[in-house]
This record gives C-alpha cells, structure tokens and sequence, in this order.
C-alpha cells in the first residue's frame, strides 16, 4: 500500500501537515497535499511530497485532485478557533463545497476509501449548556441542534458521506474531532485555538513584563483537548477500520479554561492576575467526549495527558514567539 498515492486535501494545514508528516516517516512515497494557501504559508511542507496550491471549493480542482488517487483524507475547511467561527459563519459553511465536490470526485476517480474531519461542534447544543457536561455521545447529534455555521456545515457533510456510501458504494469513514491542538498549528492572528491563545497569552505577559493576561468568558467553561499525535493515530485507526458511521476522536480528560491557564502558567513556572472579558466568544458552556464506541470497536482512545501535550506545545509556541521577535520570518 505504501507505494499507491495518498491524498492529503488541507495538506498545508495542521492536522493535514502532521499526517502528512507522519506518511513520510512511515515510508509512504506517493503523497499529494493540496491546499489553498500560498505554499509559504503552508504549516509543514516537504519537497518529496507532490504539494499542489488549489482551491478545493471548486469541482474542476477536486478531479484534479483525486485523479489516480487510492485514498482520500479530507482535512480542507475554512475555520479557525472560537473567535473565527463564531464571527465567520458564512466562510464556514462555503466549506460544504470541498466536501460535496471532493466526494464527487472520489465517485469518479473510484478511489478506495474517503475520511472525512468531522467536528464535536455537530452536537445539540442543549447537551452543552453546563459545565458539569456529561459527555457526547455520538447519538447526542440530534436530534439536531448543532453549532451556528460550522457546525452546520459539518453535520451536512456527515450526512453527504453517509449517502455516498449508501448510494453509490463509496467505502466512507467520519470522525469527529474534539479541540485538537499541538506544534507545527496557528498559535496567533485570530484563528488559533485555545491551548495555543494562552500559551501566547503567557509567554507575551512574560517577554513583556506584564503581570496580567486576559481570559474570554468566566474561564468555567469546560472542554477536553487532544494531542495532534493522538489525532493522527486515530485518523489511521478510523479509516481502516468497519466502523461506517461518524465516531468520536477526542481525549476525554475535561478541564476547564481556568484550569488550562493555571497548568499554562505553571508550565512556565510563572502566576499571574487574570482578567476575564466576558464579552468575548466563549463557546458552548461544557463539552467533552464519550469514548465509549471508540474503545468497544478499536480497542484504543486518545491517551496522552493534557500536561505532556500543553509542554510540547508551549515549548514550541515559545521558541516560535521568540523567531518573531527576532525579526525571523515563521508561520503564525
């Protein structure tokens, strides 16, 4: 298998640039990465990898894509952490383009398999109101009251993939994703997520003197968060597997956003006043997921701890703040 070409779509993101990575390390040599961005701003990109600059929205761009193509990874959307979802609800949903085009494609290429990134923002928002949440099963999508715009978008594609299989014979595979973070991803600019905004938040209070950072909503707020090693393994494990209907792909170690500034700051050996701006996007009040179907089928769930994967990103984040204050150019 190792020789028949893989598709990477989203490929200079970063879920897409890790799996991309870990191909190569794993002796893949036919490996496509397609994504929108100009190839500087792409997170990892690797000269042996055929990377190709398109935008998968269009359906001429996904033949392209998939022509000679055995396996499909579609990692490709328009999103970002809670301020761009909640502030960008229109570019979410164009995302359903690249979904529905890609699976056209894929028909017509009659390529082997198809994933597809889901997202845990499908869930009935009802489910999410508190911050003792009990965790999301994946039966707790409806009936259906998902997130404003991302979600949406997620929860049709989902439905799309199902209905490709179904009718068509397409061998689909969905996971949904939980809060997904690590090195080599956006720690700044407005799309980064959580784990990434506070480390920032941190080193910046630090690097400048500052004794106080600022924290969106009361910090009460509850999630589970999972190491991009844990991601990608679970992406493999899922693809191959016979489980046809979407799956949860998240660490169910809850914290809260207090917590995660707390175990930040202690990282850093560091303590500081922290002002909560109430005002800002904060997400749903509770969110974590059940693991159940994931262990009971593949006999595994993501399992690094929450304090391992925060070192390895905030060691990153940091060295990548101080290349930019030095005047060198990296990826933000």
């Amino acid at each position: 298998m190792k020789d028949k070409l893989i598709l990477v779509a989203g490929g200079g993101g970063f879920i897409g640039g890790h799996l991309v990575a870990h191909f190569r390390d794993q002796g893949y040599t036919n490996i496509r990465s397609v994504d929108v961005k100009p190839f500087d701003e792409w997170y990892q990109l690797f000269d042996d990898v055929e990377n190709v600059e398109a935008d998968l929205k269009l359906r001429d761009a996904c033949r392209a894509a998939t022509k000679g193509v055995s396996q499909v990874y579609n990692l490709a959307a328009d999103m970002g952490g809670m301020g761009f979802i909640e502030n960008n609800k229109a570019l979410c949903m164009l995302s359903v383009l690249i979904n529905t085009h890609m699976l056209q494609a894929a028909q017509e290429a009659k390529v082997d398999r198809f994933f597809y990134a889901s997202s845990a923002c499908v869930y009935n928002a009802d489910k999410q109101r508190n911050e003792d949440v009990v965790p999301l099963k994946e039966a707790d999508a409806y009936p259906a009251m998902p997130e404003d715009g991302y979600g949406w978008e997620k929860l049709f594609s989902e439905r799309m993939c199902r209905h490709f299989r179904e009718d068509f014979g397409l061998v689909t595979r969905v996971a949904r994703f939980h809060n997904v973070y690590g090195p080599h991803g956006t720690w700044d600019g407005g799309r980064e997520k959580a784990p990434a905004a506070i480390c920032r938040k941190v080193i910046h209070a630090i690097e400048t003197g500052k004794d106080e950072i600022e924290i969106w909503g009361d910090g009460k707020q509850t999630r589970s968060f999972m190491y991009i090693d844990d991601c990608v393994e679970g992406i493999l494990r899922i693809m191959h597997s016979n489980i046809e209907e979407p799956i949860n792909l998240g660490s169910d170690e809850l914290t809260t956003i207090n917590g995660l500034v707390e175990m930040v700051e202690d990282i850093a050996g560091v303590e500081f006043k922290h002002k909560h701006n109430l005002s800002a996007p904060k997400g749903v009040n509770g969110r974590n997921s059940d693991n159940t179907l994931i262990k009971k089928y593949l006999g595994w769930a993501p399992g690094i701890r929450l304090r391992d994967g925060m070192e390895r990103t905030y060691r990153w984040i940091h060295e990548e703040y101080l290349k930019v204050n030095r005047g060198e150019t990296v990826r933000t």
